[in-house]
Order: structure tokens, then C-alpha cells, then sequence
């Protein structure tokens, strides 16, 4: 299974495009360059923000996963410091990255970008040669949000006008001070605009401008449209580009891409539901009160072993949530045979996938005791593989008017595990 993010269809017949699919496709070859070889300084602590987890998992890695997942970019090449090309090398082989390639950048921005370009004009004894693209995009390493559309305009918009660049309106009005530490002047915020990432260029362009930029630029400069526009005569598109641009800077940067990831998770689920008896209707209830609450509910009401094709077709469709819904704590055969599914597939290596067995019955002591310690053995086991499965007991009975409450109860516990992925409480058995 070949990792992808969030997909985003698009409609042929935009700009010099061609259709495959029944999406667009840039006319031109493309490639792509990540710099990702800032030490974090704004971050604080000794780790540079790149390699920051996220739901355990490196920043980069969710930023090299939303490039590679679209097909008409050939190549990447990360680039990163002489320290850390090791650890870069890790990361792509741990998660499958299958079309990025490490480089070893310089102590600046601007060198770090200029050796990432300079690799795909010649081969190195740790990778064949890259192919030179028409089109190459720069795109900053800690920017995991960026979207299939917004890299398909800069591209377009590259090829025809030689070079392009994403912005943004300014949040704040930009100000100047004097000698003295005053207020000299402001500039009217209505005719600035934010330059951000993704930027893309004829390769050329961008190849030969920074062949000809001088040490001091290489060293202190930050803006590659810039060079473009100076040593090519190249004038950049711009491009209003959409608000989940921005990047992970500080601290407070990471929870909330944190936040983010964990929201687009939470979009779909599967629910597997295989009950008797009175605890059909419950199950019934508790299916149609999760819709409510998640934006896609797949769902089959049969035995796992009967649906293999049809779970594995969901898997291939980035659903990371599941919901085993069972008669008895004691029977846990579902749960096993989906468990054996999503580690054939190798489905939580890019992120955690969350199972919760939910258990429909009034349950002995001796039966709750024993399933418990069942099911707190399975969680333990497959935790090392990504995999985080928790449990939760619905009591209920017949005529119970307070049934609905009870399933909104359970409801409530339900997408709070998914969203939290908490693996504190892997293994417990919650009741509700």
C-alpha cells in the first residue's frame, strides 16, 4: 500500500494541462526540492523542528507523504545538514518514501536550495542520477499542509511565466523604526502581500540565477523569486494561495499541526458490526448515532472474514479508524481477524490506526474478567506495531428507555479515542 494523504480531485481542461485519470497533469516534467536544514533555534529545545514528532512521526515525513502522493512530481530531493543526512536516510527507508532522495545542504537556506537544485544536474555515490525536471518546485520542509491544487497553479503558472510563488494577505500591518527605536513608518497593508510556499520555476531559471547570485545573497538571502526576477528578468506569478499554508515555527506550531492531523483523521471510519439477537438493534443505534458525528462511516454488517477484500479496498482508502462491534467481551474473534488484516497490509506505518471492540451485553464477572484480560493482551502486542486498540462495554437491557443516552454516551467515548490516539489507554476496557 503506497502511503498518501488527503487526496483532492481536480477537473481537466485547466492551463496547459492534460488529463489523466480524471485529474489534471502539468504539460511539463516536474521535480521538487524540500530544504529542511534549519537547526529550530525558534523552536527551543534540541531537536530542529523537521524532526519533530506527530502522532510519533517526523514533521518532514508528513510533508515528503503530501508531495509524493501526487503522481506528476517525479522526483523529490530533501535537503538537510551534514548531521542529520543519517537520520533523513532513516526516515524515508521507515515510512516508504519512494521517490525522495537525501542531499547534503549548506549552512544557509540559499545553499541548502542551490545544492538541492545542483542535484539533479549530477549523480552522487548514493543515488542514480535524477532526472532534470522542466518545472522544479521549493518547498519549504515544515510546511505539511500543502495541497495538490495550489502546487498544480504555481507549476502552470511557471511554465508560462518563467517563475511563481504562492501568498498570503498580512495578518499585521508592517512598520519601520528609526535610529532611536520609534515609529518612522508604516506600510499600507493593502498593497503587501505575505510570500510563501510552495514557489516553482523553469529549472533553468532558477538553476542559472543562483549560479550567478553573490556569496552575501547565498549566505543572508531567504527569497528565491527574488533571484529569479534579478539575475533571470524573471517577474513571478502570484498566486493567493489557501490558509493552511503557513509553517511550523514555534512551539505552539506543533500542537496545533498536531490538532490538524488529528481532525483529518477523524473524518472517516469503519465500523464492522457482527451481532445477534437483541444486540442488533443496538448496534444498529450506535452505527446511525456515529454518523452524526463523523464525516464518513464505512460500514459492513457481516463477519470480517467474509469482507477481507472489501476492509482491504478501505485501507487503501487512508481510513485509519475502526469499530469492531461484538456480542460478548469474551468473543474477540472479530477483532483478531481485523487485526491480522491491517498488519498484512502494513496500514499503521504512517500513522496510528485506532481499533475499538465494543461489546454489547450485560457480562458476568467471570466472563468480563476473562475477556478483559484477553483483549489487554492483544492491545499490548500489537502497540509495537502502530496499532492501538481499546475497548468499551455497553450495558444495556431491552426495554431501557435510556438506551439513546447510553449510545451517545458511548459515542462520545468513541470519537474521543479516535481523536485523542491516546496510548495510555490502550489495552483498558471502558464502560458505558
Amino acid at each position: 500500500m503506497e502511503p498518501s494523504a488527503t487526496d483532492f480531485s481536480l477537473q481537466a481542461g485547466e492551463g496547459s494541462s492534460k488529463a489523466e485519470g480524471g485529474r489534471r497533469r502539468p504539460a511539463v516534467s516536474v521535480g521538487a526540492v524540500l530544504p529542511a536544514g534549519g537547526s529550530g533555534e525558534r523552536m527551543g529545545g534540541g531537536t530542529p523542528k523537521q524532526f519533530c514528532a506527530l502522532l510519533g512521526r517526523p514533521l518532514v515525513s508528513y510533508t515528503i507523504q503530501a508531495v509524493e502522493r501526487i503522481s506528476w512530481i517525479s522526483d523529490i530531493v530533501v535537503v538537510v545538514s551534514q548531521e542529520n543526512v543519517e537520520i533523513m536516510k532513516s526516515i524515508i527507508k521507515k515510512y516508504g518514501h519512494r521517490r525522495t532522495t537525501v542531499v547534503e545542504g549548506g549552512v544557509t537556506r540559499h545553499r541548502s536550495i542551490f545544492s538541492g537544485l545542483n542535484a539533479f544536474m549530477k549523480s552522487n555515490h548514493s543515488s542514480p542520477l535524477l532526472q532534470k525536471p522542466e518545472v522544479v518546485i521549493i518547498h519549504d520542509a515544515v510546511r505539511p499542509f500543502v495541497e495538490e491544487d495550489i502546487l498544480f497553479k504555481v507549476v502552470t503558472a511557471a511554465e508560462e511565466h518563467g517563475a511563481a510563488g504562492a501568498i498570503r494577505p498580512l495578518v499585521s500591518t508592517v512598520i519601520a523604526s528609526s535610529a532611536d527605536g520609534c515609529l518612522d513608518h508604516s506600510l499600507d497593508r493593502a498593497k503587501y502581500r505575505a510570500s510563501e510556499m510552495p514557489q516553482a520555476f523553469l529549472f533553468d531559471i532558477i538553476h542559472q540565477a543562483y549560479h550567478q547570485c553573490s556569496d552575501y545573497e547565498l549566505d543572508y538571502g531567504t527569497e528565491c523569486l527574488h533571484l529569479a526576477l534579478k539575475y533571470s528578468k524573471t517577474k513571478a506569478k502570484l498566486i493567493e494561495g489557501p490558509p493552511d499554508l503557513w509553517k511550523v515555527t514555534y512551539k505552539r506550531d506543533l500542537y496545533a499541526a498536531d490538532s490538524l492531523i488529528k481532525d483529518t483523521m477523524l473524518q472517516q471510519i469503519c465500523i464492522i458490526s457482527n451481532t445477534k439477537g437483541d444486540a442488533t438493534q443496538v448496534g444498529f443505534l450506535l452505527h446511525e448515532t456515529l454518523k452524526n458525528h463523523v464525516k464518513v462511516v464505512k460500514s459492513t454488517a457481516t463477519s470480517v472474514s467474509e469482507n477481507a477484500n472489501h476492509l482491504q479496498n478501505i485501507l487503501l482508502e487512508q481510513c485509519y479508524n475502526f469499530v469492531c462491534i461484538n456480542n460478548k467481551l469474551s468473543d474477540l474473534r472479530e477483532t483478531h481477524q481485523l487485526v491480522q488484516i491491517l498488519e498484512s497490509t502494513n496500514a499503521s506505518v504512517l500513522y496510528p490506526v485506532v481499533l475499538i471492540s465494543v461489546h454489547l451485553d450485560i457480562l458476568e464477572n467471570d466472563f468480563f474478567s476473562s475477556g478483559m484480560q484477553s483483549l489487554t493482551k492483544l492491545a499490548k502486542e500489537i502497540k509495537k506495531k502502530n496499532i492501538l486498540l481499546y475497548g468499551l462495554v455497553m450495558h444495556y437491557r431491552k426495554d431501557d428507555v435510556k438506551l439513546q443516552e447510553t449510545v451517545d454516551s458511548s459515542v462520545s467515548l468513541i470519537t474521543a479515542l479516535m481523536r485523542d490516539r491516546n496510548p495510555v489507554f490502550v489495552g483498558q476496557i471502558l464502560v458505558a
